[in-house]
């Protein structure tokens, strides 16, 4: 059984996202919760929570073993960009654009 979690409009960049999405796709869901929880970069509390919800939902909704578990996809999508404007010389400005992603998280059994 397949069991999704989503977390849309993250203020994070989808590029630093992919960083932490690549080191546990694929890995049992312990061993990727060990590896987030001790992963220095500030994108990986975001994601194991989010690997958490998906935990809790394939044991809720499906019924599923937690030790069987395995990351099976996980992708992070560029969100909409937030603009921002920054003061500069001679009142003009400068615009900033500040990312955001929407994280998708499916666990399953094999």
């Amino acid at each position: 059984m397949e069991s999704t979690a989503k977390l849309r409009g993250v203020r994070l960049s989808a590029q630093k996202g992919r960083l932490i999405a690549d080191q546990i796709r694929g890995l049992k869901v312990d061993k990727a919760i060990n590896l987030l929880a001790f992963s220095p970069k500030r994108g990986a509390t975001i994601i194991k929570q989010l690997l958490e919800s998906a935990i809790a939902n394939a044991e809720h909704n499906d019924g599923a073993d937690v030790d069987e578990l395995k990351v099976q996809s996980i992708y992070v999508d560029r969100g909409i960009f937030m603009p921002r404007t920054s003061a500069r010389a001679k009142g003009r400005g400068n615009r900033l654009m500040k990312p955001t992603c929407h994280i998708t998280i499916t666990v399953a059994n094999k």
